[in-house]
């Protein structure tokens, strides 16, 4: 009985979720109403406070959705990786970025990393700091995993050539939502760019 009480639960979140991330995207962060929520994913008003607090904590656990999703399927590519450090990086970070902009806008993006910034000991920003250091540590694993296949250097400090390459993703990220012209396909070619000075560095 508790497992199918947790099953309605979760199916609960998920819609409570799924129509925010909706509604965010059509009326603006500010724009969408609670009610407009509740109404959209068929539960009380009183049932999204039971699961959270404000909308920021539904933004944040949208945020959450996509980062473990694409950490799930990361997980692929590092036990798995391309034979090519150039690709095994780019196929990674493809995977962060393409997977971005499903749940979330630009528009959305923004009013996160703005929150997470303002706001760094709330709940919401030791969350959006978690999710970043756990996109991170799979970053440098995979280039750990591609020194112990011996296509990386084994004198490399794995943990800080996975670094830069986050931190310099993250950076190009955070100009790609400030730009709402910018397309993927552009955000990709200059990171490829990027990259292809570290790899150089770092590759056996």
């Amino acid at each position: 009985m508790s497992g199918l009480r947790e099953k309605h639960r979760a199916d609960r979140d998920r819609r409570i979720i799924e129509a925010a991330a909706v509604l965010f995207r059509q009326s603006g962060y500010e724009g969408a109403k609670i009610e407009t929520i509740a109404a959209e994913a068929e539960v009380s008003v009183g049932t999204i406070y039971n699961y959270y607090r404000n909308k920021g904590d539904i933004l944040v656990a949208i945020v959450s959705m996509e980062v473990n999703e694409v950490l799930n399927a990361g997980r692929g590519v590092v036990a798995m990786p391309p034979t090519n450090v150039a690709d095994a990086i780019d196929t990674l970070i493809g995977i962060y970025i393409d997977h971005s902009l499903i749940y979330l806008s630009k528009a959305m993006w923004r009013q996160a990393m703005a929150t997470s910034t303002q706001q760094p000991d709330s709940p919401f920003g030791k969350t959006y700091a978690a999710l970043d250091r756990g996109l991170t540590d799979q970053t440098c694993e995979l280039v750990e995993r591609l020194r112990a296949l011996g296509l990386v250097r084994q004198e490399v400090d794995v943990r800080a050539a996975g670094e830069i390459v986050f931190n310099n993703m993250n950076m190009m990220f955070t100009e790609f939502v400030k730009d709402e012209a910018m397309p993927i396909a552009m955000l990709r070619a200059a990171i490829r760019r990027q990259n292809k000075i570290l790899v150089g560095a770092i590759k056996a």
